[in-house]
């Protein structure tokens, strides 16, 4: 996981190697200060000898401006790493996130991924810039102050090495309870997002059934679950540095006694030795300090790494085979016994075997209750989704023998959530067809039935988008994702409950539209108004995930109970009134 992760250091291993080489050049010249700081004190001040003060205090002047050079250098070439690994990062996941199926998509949610590609991202820049910095500084420091200390005086120098093993077992215990805690926190912040997200998304619904003191509730009991997971964290934290302050003082006590007895009455140490040691000591424990932030930061990050680690490595459940074809012939449809489940342990699929025909140009309406898989079968045709059982055939070759992203330039699909992006109209009408120009837009607009409305904005085709196309109507936002669709010129279209939002005689009007202007385009349109896919060639009539019927409305009509049933709910009339139904949408007045 970690190796995976450095990976994305890229552009900026030089970087990243150069920041311990200046951090240890930093350490380096503190080690030797203090030695110069003894022969200043034993050589110049105790014997009074100004030139050996200064002298002494001119290396001193050096050793201080290289140490501050490298420390200024490691900071910023560590800065430079952490932050190009965070870019990296965030953009690799994004990529990855882009080539998901839905099926990925469904393993994680919305807000779970925004942590990610934020939150997460960032712990891990954090930990990466105190590794490359603290993380080769402190032990330099450790292992460089503990020689030079057994240089001077053994005995006291024991001291360090009792004390740093004090602390080592304390950080290890704190960081065996909290790393727990810590992976329970970012869970907490993955609730909080998705019910920030949902708020905010929703925002009108919440307005409209006056529940804000409903989501405020619910916000703030997210929040205090971050809060009582954070505090948990950081009690056992708050341990350490008292800990560590008990520590220090303790070795420093015990020093000026020993020290005072090793100057005094057994005169083995002289007074610029005493002061070194001090220097060291104070170096050895604030190292094991930085130890402490060090792991503290890494038991944070550990658990961030794991969730980014998960997005990087989840591969496409939906791949091109060994020699994909890149030219679908025409728009005729086949599914071959399908079954398909979203869940493969479930004790029945959503879609089961499924057996029908489409020819070339048709249009298929598609009927059924709500749950009865309509959406999901046509997501088949795109490759949205894989089937488990079966095939899907377009044009005479199975789905999976296209290039995926062939299939689905041919396949336009417009879905039940109709999604607008923040950008000009025009903007979003070029999803279709990057390259199209502005009679194709309008074009297009007008077979939607857009162009309507679009020319009474002031801006027309220029009027700006807000993000999910909030500033527009949803008959008007659906009308637009149609025309988006019909840019791309496929050969199959797919009207997923699209028009549920504009009027009859406008959906008429699609649907009028789509009859004399694609006759050529496989027409798929999912509905719950019968009166929209009444004048289809034929009509498939879908019950909990099977097909169970087929035919025009009037054989259906005539056959199927369940076509009926809806019929005469949705128009109030007798099976035998059929006839008074307009074939553009409605019924008329008798």
């Amino acid at each position: 996981m970690v190796k995976r992760i450095l990976q994305e250091t890229k552009e900026y291993t030089l970087s990243a190697y150069l920041t311990p080489v200046f951090m240890i050049l930093e350490v380096a010249m503190e080690m030797v200060i203090p030695l110069l700081i003894a022969d200043l004190v034993d050589k110049g001040v105790e014997k009074g000898n100004l030139s050996e003060i200064y002298r002494i205090g001119g290396y001193m002047l050096i050793c201080a401006f290289i140490g501050l050079f490298g420390g200024i250098m490691g900071a910023i070439l560590g800065s430079k790493a952490s932050a190009g690994l965070a870019k990296n990062l965030r953009k690799k996941m994004f990529e990855n996130i882009q080539t998901f199926s839905f099926e990925n998509i469904d393993k994680f949610s919305t807000a779970g991924l925004v942590t990610r590609l934020t939150t997460d991202v960032t712990n891990v820049q954090n930990a990466f810039i105190m590794v490359l910095r603290m993380g080769f500084r402190a032990p330099v420091t450790v292992i460089v102050a503990m020689i030079l200390s057994f240089r001077i005086n053994v005995r006291l120098a024991s001291n360090f090495l009792i004390a740093m093993l004090i602390i080592l077992g304390f950080m290890t215990f704190v960081l065996v309870k909290t790393r727990p805690l810590f992976e329970k926190l970012m869970k907490r912040y993955d609730d909080l997002n998705a019910s920030v997200q949902e708020n905010v998304t929703g925002i009108r619904v919440v307005k409209a059934y006056v529940r804000e003191a409903f989501e405020k509730r619910k916000f703030i009991s997210g929040s205090d679950g971050i809060y009582k997971a954070a505090t948990a964290a950081e009690k056992m934290i708050a341990f350490t540095m008292p800990m560590m302050n008990l520590v220090v003082y303790t070795c420093i006590i015990l020093i000026s006694w020993f020290g005072a007895h090793a100057i005094v009455i057994d005169e083995t140490l002289t007074t610029g030795e005493l002061v070194s040691l001090f220097s060291y000591c104070m170096n050895i424990l604030m190292s094991l300090m930085f130890f402490a932030m060090i792991f503290i930061m890494i038991t944070m990050s550990v658990a961030s790494m794991r969730r980014i680690y998960e997005v990087l490595e989840e591969k496409t459940t939906i791949t091109n085979g060994a020699d994909p074809i890149y030219e679908v012939p025409d728009g005729s449809i086949k599914f071959n016994d399908v079954v398909f489940g979203y869940n493969k342990t479930a004790e029945r699929p959503v879609l089961d075997h499924i057996n029908v025909e489409i020819e070339s140009g048709e249009t298929i309406g598609v009927l059924g209750g709500t749950g009865s898989a309509k959406s999901t079968l046509v997501s088949m045709i795109s490759r949205l989704y894989d089937v488990d059982e079966g095939e899907v055939i377009v044009g005479g070759h199975n789905v999976k023998e296209y290039d995926v992203e062939t299939i689905r330039n041919q396949v336009s699909v417009v879905l039940q959530n109709n999604v607008l992006f923040s950008g000009t109209i025009a903007e979003n009408l070029r999803w279709g067809d990057k390259n199209a120009s502005d009679q194709e837009v309008r074009h297009a607009a007008k077979l939607a039935c857009a162009d309507e409305f679009i020319e009474k904005f002031p801006d027309g085709y220029d009027t700006h988008i807000e993000q999910g196309g909030t500033n527009v109507s949803g008959g008007q936002r659906q009308r637009l994702c149609i025309a988006r669709a019909l840019l791309k010129k496929p050969k199959i279209l797919i009207l997923d409950d699209s028009t549920s939002a504009v009027d009859t005689a406008t959906d008429a009007s699609i649907r009028r539209a789509f009859r004399e202007e694609i006759p050529n385009t496989t027409k798929l349109i999912i509905a719950q108004r019968i009166s929209s896919v009444m004048d289809a060639d034929r009509i498939i009539v879908m019950d909990d995930g099977k097909l169970n019927d087929i035919g025009t409305h009037e054989e259906l009509m005539a056959s199927n109970e369940i076509y009926k049933e809806i019929y005469e709910q949705q128009t109030g009339a007798g099976s035998g009134d059929f006839d008074k139904v307009d074939q553009e949408g409605g019924v008329k007045n008798a």
